[in-house]
């Protein structure tokens, strides 16, 4: 890796960072993967399940998807942060590369023989939770050490695009995918995850973290300790655990594009594809021009506006009206992603990156997946517009709360 000057943060001294580019090549390419899957799994549920079920009980068996995925994590996450923190992070990748490979293809060959149910699907997220579980706190804890300190903004900002790019791909691949054959779409997230893995073999840089004298589990609670007592840390953290289980809306999304705005798997996949429209759209923006300033007061705007988004999606019965909002909601909550994970590795060392990268991909998973959850239950008892429309209200309360709880995030200015 070479070393540019500590001053220069281009993106030419960026893109000089071979490594770094691999890494996010490998990221783009899993992350597409992976929506293609999931926008297969959530169409596979609930198409199974309206052929026996009304729409606020298969709208829950979808919602069980984001619980099922969601329990691994939260068993194996802090284990998971002390292996990042303990052994090649690049050797971690490598295995649940290959962990997804083997349930991709396994959802691809039971699909296509006509053996699926939704048992079966669901054992399949449990499974993928479980790669997922160790792949989140090694890549977060990788991406810095491949890159000089004074380019981790603009390289955060880059990891983020290689996110929100990918999933406006995948889910409008992974719509035209499912119209066509879902045992197709399976077979392309195994390929693409194929494509992942090889690319991170080709990296070369030192991934062995530095590790830190101490039991296992004093290294976990060293880690947990941290997080508690560093109020930037978990003041963002637990914010986007709050808002977004109850304004994540991503569960409900087949039952809008079946029942509500009924526009079929291909409207579903532009309906996937619009909050990482624009996030993808902001990604640019803010790779091009970072944040350098007012970070608190800019992140707890853009997590109001989100939630605003969600409310004006949940009562939307018109297609443009509907992407338009989860386009905005898209480019407030990247905002809100950049400054958090920026914040995080700023005032995180290096030796500890792991176990904090795992406490936040807990919080972030209870958020998508419980929020998940949340929906499909509300759901099943008030219906799903109901359940958006009053998780979005609900969120902007906590938003509010959350400003006058950690004034020290409220309160952060420069990402330097």
């Amino acid at each position: 890796m070479s070393e540019p000057a500590e001053s220069d943060t281009s993106m030419r001294a960026l893109l000089r960072q071979g490594d770094f580019v691999r890494f996010w090549l490998s990221r783009w390419t899993a992350v597409l993967g992976v929506q293609i899957q999931s926008v297969a799994l959530g169409w596979h549920v609930y198409s199974l399940a309206r052929e026996t079920m009304d729409v606020p009980r298969a709208a829950f068996m979808v919602s069980l998807i984001g619980l099922v995925s969601f329990v691994p994590v939260l068993l194996l996450a802090l284990p998971a942060g002390e292996t990042a923190d303990r052994y090649d992070r690049r050797t971690i990748l490598k295995f649940t590369y290959a962990g997804e490979i083997g349930i991709a293809g396994m959802l691809m060959v039971a699909t296509l023989t006509g053996n699926d149910s939704i048992p079966l699907l669901l054992g399949a997220a449990f499974l993928f939770g479980v790669c997922r579980a160790f792949f989140a706190p090694a890549n977060t804890a990788m991406g810095p050490m491949l890159v000089p300190r004074a380019l981790l903004p603009r390289a955060i900002a880059w990891n983020s695009l290689a996110w929100q790019t990918a999933s406006i791909a995948g889910p409008a691949v992974g719509g035209i995918l499912v119209a066509w054959s879902t045992g197709m779409s399976y077979a392309a997230a195994l390929v693409f995850y194929v494509i992942a893995g090889l690319t991170i073999l080709l990296i070369r840089s030192n991934t062995q973290p530095e590790v830190q004298p101490g039991s296992r589990w004093a290294l976990m609670k060293e880690g947990l300790v941290y997080v508690w007592t560093n109020k930037i840390v978990f003041g963002a953290i637990s914010l986007d655990l709050a808002a977004v289980i109850l304004a994540g809306a991503t569960a409900m999304l087949p039952v809008y594009a079946r029942d509500v705005l009924h526009v079929g798997p291909e409207g579903f996949g532009l309906l996937r594809a619009g909050p990482a429209i624009g996030a993808a759209a902001m990604a640019f923006f803010l790779a091009a021009v970072p944040i350098r300033s007012k970070a608190g007061v800019i992140m707890f705007t853009s997590v109001a506006i989100f939630c605003a988004g969600t409310v004006v999606f949940g009562a939307s019965t018109v297609m443009w009206l509907s992407v338009t909002a989860l386009v905005i909601l898209g480019a407030a909550d990247m905002i809100s992603v950049y400054i958090r994970q920026t914040l995080i590795q700023l005032v995180t060392p290096d030796h500890m990156r792991g176990r904090v990268a795992t406490v936040s991909s807990l919080f972030i998973g209870a958020s998508n997946e419980l929020g998940e959850f949340r929906g499909g239950v509300v759901a099943r008892f008030i219906g799903p517009v109901a359940a958006v429309v009053w998780g979005g209200v609900g969120a902007l309360v906590v938003t509010g709360v959350w400003a006058k709880l950690f004034p020290e995030l409220r309160k952060a200015d420069r990402l330097a």
